[in-house]
């Protein structure tokens, strides 16, 4: 039996007005509390065995980078490092910190997280609330210091525009949060594309862009050994704006992609009134992250893949709740993925089953390695540059 499904899932999203940022918050603070007390560590241990999975079918490099499986925990999770030395142990291929700004800040007013349960989904505007890169920074190494064998999994940087600076020093910005965080990142994501920062999505323009990967680069290649450098971008781009930013990739020669972040979208959507605010969904600012992603993200990555021909490595995340959701994103272009929303409903065990399912797919397929699937279908069907284009979502 899934405890988490059965039992603690239906608590969470009762309607006892349980705040669902509040839990969340909650819940990384016990998970620290629960790793390190002596009465529950051994539990805790246990849980987390019961999480893992592994098989060499799923291992692959990536910049240098070994990646035991290739599914990872997206940020927005974990965004100030709170439980960094902990993700390992649920299965997780890698992790992403973040979105972390130059500057602490509160983000938007409460309440801005939202559970869609009919769409399997999410609605967020939290606004980038962090305690800022030099807070990171200090808890990193903290923890370095006091789990020196942890995290054992790739860890990742996501980079935001602090609300305070100005769109037009924006550059300088995002260099100093790298140049704070560079010892502490095994990579580095450039976020342009949350919706929840007034003007941040218009900076990935391409004359906008520019400078903030043109002020990045040159500091990454200070130092003695560079970082791999990703962007991040929105499924409700056009596929012409898609294309400026990958022609901007390739003149940086940043190391991936990240496809997709939460849309503005609200088509298809079975709700209608959120809850705690009694107001139409369509009313309510925010991305929605889930379900209802699913099909978007995977067309870009899939257009992608075929812009590229499949040169750049695509993360793909948006809508993975099973290993066919998964399997999909790979065999359209994507070389890892990562989830937030699908593991807030599936619940821990969630990688799990989407790692042995991966197995079983590649098995069913003969294919000796997940590298292999990267793509598999991403040439079924015809660029949408060649076909009208379809509306996103």
């Amino acid at each position: 039996m899934d405890i988490y499904k059965s039992i603690l899932r239906p608590f969470l999203f009762s309607g006892l007005k349980i705040d669902p940022e509040q839990a969340h918050q909650q819940t990384l603070h016990l998970l620290n509390e629960w790793a390190d007390h002596p009465m529950s560590a051994p539990l805790f241990q246990l849980l987390q065995r019961s999480c893992l999975f592994h098989h060499p079918a799923l291992e692959q490099r990536l910049w240098g980078l070994p990646f035991a499986n290739p599914v990872g925990l997206a940020a927005g999770f974990d965004k100030d490092g709170v439980a960094a030395n902990l993700w390992s142990g649920f299965g997780f291929g890698f992790a992403e910190l973040g979105t972390v700004t130059l500057h602490a800040q509160p983000g938007n007013p409460k309440p801005r997280l939202f559970r869609l349960p009919i769409d399997q989904a999410a609605l967020n505007r939290m606004g980038f609330n962090n305690q800022g890169a030099a807070a990171l920074a200090t808890r990193l190494e903290a923890i370095a210091a006091l789990h020196p064998k942890s995290p054992a999994i790739p860890m990742g940087i996501n980079l935001g525009k602090s609300k305070i600076t100005p769109l037009e020093t924006a550059a300088a910005d995002y260099r100093d949060s790298f140049e704070i965080l560079s010892n502490w990142g095994d990579y580095f994501v450039v976020n342009v594309s949350s919706p929840n920062t007034p003007g941040l999505r218009s900076l990935q323009a391409t004359d906008q862009l520019e400078p903030i990967l043109s002020a990045l680069c040159q500091a990454n290649q200070r130092r003695s050994v560079p970082k791999p450098i990703l962007i991040k971008i929105a499924p409700d781009l056009e596929w012409e704006a898609i294309a400026d930013v990958l022609k901007l990739t390739q003149t940086y020669q940043l190391a991936g992609i990240i496809a997709t972040n939460t849309t503005i979208r609200r088509d298809h959507l079975q709700t209608d009134i959120i809850a705690a605010t009694g107001k139409s969904v369509k009313e309510e600012a925010g991305g929605i992250s889930g379900a209802p992603l699913r099909q978007r993200s995977t067309e870009v990555i899939r257009f992608i893949y075929q812009q590229t021909q499949g040169k750049l490595p695509i993360i793909g995340v948006g809508g993975i709740f099973t290993a066919a959701d998964a399997w999909e994103k790979i065999t359209a272009g994507a070389s890892l993925l990562q989830v937030y929303t699908g593991w807030i409903y599936e619940g821990p065990w969630m990688v799990r089953r989407i790692l042995k399912g991966l197995v079983q797919e590649l098995e069913a397929h003969q294919l000796s390695n997940i590298s292999e699937a990267i793509g598999l279908n991403a040439l079924d069907l015809q660029s949408p540059l060649s076909t009208p284009p379809s509306p996103p979502l």
